[in-house]
């Protein structure tokens, strides 16, 4: 299986429209005002107007579910990534909401086990760098400690990836791995992205 692409951390309008054209999988937005890449003020209909083949991903960090479910009706979510200490009883209320993405820093001290109780309510986890940031570090994390996971469940794979990763992606056989996420390794400034550096990754994975 080729692995999905998601694009996180858009927030300029001319940006969206033009990462868009690139018809990424999935494209992300930051719900967490403690972000660079927060998306503040941003006009909800440039969200709603993407096309339906992109699933448009808000991330969470410790919000409220109230505020969570808000978003997803004002921004037409298709899917919540949730970046925090989200309970699993959070994400079973947000089943048949949204596809739900349950991050996961990992170092070499993460324990595995504790993803267990996650595996019937949510759809996928990520598995991102342990960082204070709740990701976007643009740091990467040893990919040789997913040989711990031991569940059944598809994964995003996030953390620092940028064009030199492409050989070690292609790589990867795991029937598990499911989307790669992408994000400040492909940026001139915070939320806006280099087309012609995310044009190159597509074209490049696409021959995997």
């Amino acid at each position: 299986m080729r692995a999905k692409l998601k694009i996180c951390g858009m927030r300029d309008p001319d940006n969206i429209l033009a990462v868009a054209a690139l018809q990424p999988d999935y494209m992300g937005f930051l719900m967490y005002p403690g972000s660079k890449r927060f998306i503040g003020d941003l006009e909800p209909a440039i969200v709603t107007g993407l096309s339906g083949n992109i699933k448009t991903t808000g991330v969470f960090v410790d919000a409220t579910l109230e505020d969570v479910l808000l978003a997803i009706e004002k921004y037409q979510l298709k899917a919540v990534q949730l970046h925090g200490n989200e309970s699993p009883g959070y994400c079973t209320e947000l089943r048949g909401k949204a596809e739900v993405i349950k991050a996961f820093g990992i170092s070499e001290t993460f324990d595995f086990s504790v993803l267990k109780a996650y595996e019937n309510v949510v759809d996928y986890f990520l598995f991102d760098t342990q960082t204070p940031e709740h990701g976007g570090s643009g740091k990467g994390f040893n990919w040789k400690l997913l040989e711990g996971y031991q569940l059944q469940k598809p994964y995003f794979l996030s953390g620092g990836i940028g064009l030199e990763n492409v050989p070690q992606l292609q790589e990867i056989s795991d029937d598990r791995f499911y989307a790669i996420d992408v994000n400040s390794r492909f940026e001139t400034a915070p939320a806006m992205k280099n087309i012609e550096m995310l044009t190159e990754f597509k074209k490049l994975l696409s021959c995997s």
